[in-house]
């Protein structure tokens, strides 16, 4: 049987990405990886590390054996001064995540895992660059859901990376309902939950005290999820975000969903930021990313942590297999 294919982007090529790829191509698995980067950058990443790495042929079936890594090259315009951000090499991080996408679009990969890149010095290239979430949702021409997880808890996101003060405008009747659907159907089709149970929180404190301290949830977030449940959506809420993430509460929830950033993401990484990883939800195909920066700080210690890397391959890998078995 073929190995499953998944694409592999470093991410940022002076930090920590290369050194946690090298680490992951180290482990045994079922699946190839191809990466998408640098060969030179890699191969001094390994060199670093003490580690032995082969770089071969993207068709080539070594690619699914510990110590090898597929290869697509995207070179560097500079050489790369590990921990030195370089705004010459940022058009190659770009399109090598736009590269792997396509790639992943075509079929010729059944998933995408990407290493952590740095929005400054992207947009500092010129290059127009919010993040990777949205770069992919713009390629695909879908929309998407940021979702976060570790073993224990999948919280998702109705806003991203918005300004506090903007957020309020930003939870409308058709951002809940969209949010929603995306959550339930991904968690149906790339997790293989048959009926998920989700939490929805509240945008105010208390979840607005029924009126007294904001009136999102009774206006906008009720409403709204009163309409999916007619379409047999299982939603509980809108909860007060301060007692949801009880353990107690939370065993009776597939996924929590957030109105904005900082009100779930917290609680997710304070209970399990090394096992974390971030998931694209809506796209044609699985994208699981490290949740974590490119620790140029850490970058040629050979100290960085890849449980991330190496949760966001394998929870990758097992979306990918779900969606080929329900297809």
């Amino acid at each position: 049987m073929t190995p499953l294919r998944l694409a592999l982007v470093p991410g940022e090529p002076a930090g920590v990405g290369p050194e946690l790829c090298v680490r992951l191509a180290q482990r045994p698995r079922t699946h190839a990886l191809i990466a998408h980067g640098d060969p030179g950058v890699l191969m001094d990443a390994a060199g670093r590390l003490g580690l032995a790495l082969e770089l071969v042929d993207p068709a080539d079936t070594a690619a699914s054996q510990a110590g090898t890594l597929g290869l697509v090259a995207f070179p560097v315009a500079r050489p790369v001064q590990v921990g030195q951000l370089d705004v010459a090499n940022a058009a190659s991080v770009i399109g090598a995540l736009t590269a792997a996408a396509r790639g992943c679009i075509d079929g010729r990969f059944a998933g995408l895992v990407t290493g952590p890149v740095h929005k400054a010095i992207v947009n500092d290239a010129g290059i127009p660059y919010s993040g990777t979430t949205e770069l992919l949702a713009r390629q695909a021409g879908c929309d998407v859901v940021m979702m976060l997880c570790h073993d224990d808890l999948r919280v998702a996101l109705v806003t991203t990376h918005l300004p506090l003060r903007e957020v309020a405008d930003a939870i409308t009747p058709a951002a809940i309902d969209r949010t929603l659907r995306i959550v339930d159907g991904a968690l149906r089709r790339d997790f293989g939950i048959a009926a998920p149970r989700i939490a929805v929180l509240g945008l105010n404190p208390h979840a607005g005290e029924d009126g007294h301290l904001g009136s999102e949830e009774i206006d906008v977030i009720a409403p709204a999820m009163a309409t999916l449940r007619d379409a047999g959506l299982r939603l509980v809420g809108p909860l007060p975000a301060d007692t949801a993430f009880l353990p107690a509460k939370l065993a009776d929830f597939d996924a929590v969903v957030a109105m904005y950033h900082d009100q779930g993401l917290p609680v997710l990484k304070y209970s399990g930021f090394e096992r974390a990883v971030n998931i694209t939800l809506g796209l044609p195909y699985p994208r699981v990313a490290v949740d974590h920066g490119t620790a140029l700080d850490l970058a040629g210690t050979g100290q960085a942590d890849p449980s991330s890397l190496f949760a966001a391959a394998d929870l990758a890998a097992r979306l990918a297999s779900n969606r080929a078995r329900s297809a």
